[in-house]
């Protein structure tokens, strides 16, 4: 089976409805619980890191050398690394957020997909491949132009589900052929994914795919400073449609502005700046009109603790927690409206007047930042931008470019790509191995089938010594190639792994069976037939009829 046959029959059951099949998968697997498919850093470069908060960690230390098991702990490469890499404005938040800056694992199988979406707040993203078949990839430009194409798409083929559900694109749950996009003039990429192979979407674009046999791949987010305009953009649509952020852009914002030496060039400080100042403009201008329009200040009688600007950490997160506006969901991290009706619901200033049906002279100002500060943090920021270079000059000293709307230019190797899409063997052999586990209980199945001895009148069952017979072939021969398996056995080892949920798939290590903390997916990194974990299928594998993975959440409303 090549990619191109697998493509034409994966769009002919979803377009075509030509079958209907169930598809096995583990989406957004926590790697804080079972493991990482990268070491772990031991200079608190990871969230995950013993050591992460301690900032004498890294002092005096040198880079170790490429090759060597240091480096893969401690290169920014390595997926709990990236996100606290120096350019990732992600390394001030100090709080794990599961499939933020922590990665999640996928494993996929043939024809789990992961719908089209975007990234939480619009960031960049990193996906590797640990080991298995390829993975099927579609991209779209993160540019206005095609971003705002595929929502056009969503809502000329979906009007129905979005009049039900408005955010339905950010639910992960419906994919449909790229081709739709081209014929709207949308520009789509595709690519396959071999194991060993990072892929990195950039902000707003949209991506989406499937597996085309068994794998394991894993990713995480991270955000540069030119993400910052898109940041604002996502901030502006989640509050639209009512969704939290993930994080608080405007605590993010502030708290990248407070720490002026990692902002190492003038585009940066720009960046910044621009985006400080539109938030003190729009929150002076409203605080103005609320207070005209009766609204008390309670500013200078009511003394609240002031925002936390050195990091993002979990106490940080809580308390933002608590003051989400009841309309927009928008974190308020600056000022706030609450009414003598409640203790608790506040409001952002946009939405004060849909918070209660209360008079006005019942609500007051609640101030977390004044004026001086904010106008403070700018200055620092801008004295900062002064002492700076521009990283590009020649780039700056240009006028802007408008991005073309036309057709993409094929990339470098695409052509050679292109061959390999119609005569490349996808491989379909297992990414683990199974070995013999003798506390299996003895199983009943649901399917006559699957018995060598079944009767109409009910299911067949496995004698005793029939399991015996079976487990001691299974124990003889350690692994079971792919190939080498008849109807009968498989069927065998389908009731043996399938149709009892309290069945562990045991993965045992010969080398790590007795440690209770080993890294799961390492050896499936390093390309070690010693697996060391044990799965289970109840906890981590779900199915649907409907195709789903790796990169969006589960969902029984795949759309066509």
């Amino acid at each position: 089976m090549t990619p191109a046959t697998l493509e034409q029959n994966y769009w002919d059951i979803v377009e075509g409805q030509s079958q209907e099949i169930d598809v096995d998968y583990g989406n957004d697997v926590d790697t804080t619980e079972i493991g990482s498919g990268f070491p772990i850093s031991e200079r608190g470069r990871s969230v995950n890191s013993p050591n992460f908060l301690l900032k004498d960690s890294e002092k005096e230390l040198t880079e170790p050398s490429f090759g060597t098991e240091q480096y893969y702990k401690e290169t920014y490469w390595n997926l709990n690394n990236i996100p606290n890499s120096k350019n990732s404005v992600l390394r001030h938040v100090k709080v794990g957020i599961n499939g933020i800056n922590v990665p999640w694992l996928y494993f996929g199988s043939l024809f789990s997909t992961f719908c089209w979406h975007n990234e939480d707040n619009h960031m960049y993203s990193i996906n590797y491949h640990h080991r298995g078949a390829p993975k099927q990839w579609y991209g779209v430009p993160g540019t206005k132009h095609d971003a705002d194409g595929v929502e056009r798409v969503f809502k000329n083929y979906l009007a129905m589900k979005l009049r039900d559900a408005p955010d339905l694109i950010h639910h992960i749950t419906t994919f449909f052929s790229p081709r739709l996009l081209h014929q709207d003039g949308v520009n789509v990429c595709k690519l396959l994914q071999n194991e060993g192979e990072f892929i990195v979407t950039f902000p707003r674009a949209f991506h989406g795919g499937y597996s085309l046999g068994p794998n394991c791949g894993e990713a995480v987010n991270f955000a540069l400073h030119d993400w910052i305009p898109h940041a604002v953009d996502a901030n502006e649509r989640y509050r639209t449609f009512g969704r939290p952020s993930v994080f608080s852009h405007d605590r993010l914002m502030y708290t990248i502005a407070n720490h002026t030496s990692e902002l190492r060039t003038k585009e940066i400080c720009n960046a910044v700046s621009m985006e400080l100042r539109r938030l003190m403009g729009e929150e002076l201008l409203l605080r103005t009109k609320l207070i005209r329009s009766g609204i008390r200040d309670v500013s200078k009688e009511v003394q609240l603790p002031p925002n936390r600007l050195d990091q993002l950490d979990e106490m940080s997160a809580d308390y933002d927690d608590k003051r989400l506006c009841h309309s927009c969901k928008h974190i308020c991290f600056f000022s706030a409206v609450a009414c003598e009706c409640s203790e608790s619901k506040v409001s952002c200033l946009r939405h004060s007047h849909y918070m209660c049906r209360c008079s006005v002279k019942r609500k007051y100002l609640l101030v977390w930042t004044t004026e001086q500060e904010m106008k403070d943090t700018i200055s620092r920021v801008e004295k900062r931008g002064e002492e700076v270079e521009y990283a590009n000059p020649a780039a700056a000293a240009a006028s802007p470019q408008v991005v073309s709307k036309g057709a993409l230019k094929d990339a470098p190797g695409a052509d050679k790509d292109r061959a390999n899409h119609c005569s490349f063997e996808v491989p379909v052999d297992p990414i683990c191995t199974l070995h013999y586990a003798p506390e299996i209980p003895t199983l009943i199945s649901s399917d006559v089938s699957c018995g060598s001895s079944g009767s109409k009148d009910g299911p067949a069952v496995k004698t005793d010594t029939q399991l015996s017979q079976q487990n001691e072939q299974i124990k003889n021969e350690q692994t079971i190639p792919n190939s080498s398996i008849d109807s009968n056995q498989d069927s065998n080892i389908n009731v043996l792994m399938d149709n009892n949920p309290q069945t562990e798939l045991l993965l045992m290590s010969s080398t790590n069976s007795d440690s209770q903390k080993t890294n799961p997916v390492s050896d499936i990194a390093n390309e070690n037939p010693d697996i060391g974990v044990v799965f289970k299928p109840s906890e981590i594998i779900s199915s649907d009829h409907n195709t789903s993975d790796g990169n969006g959440a589960a969902s029984d409303d795949f759309s066509a």
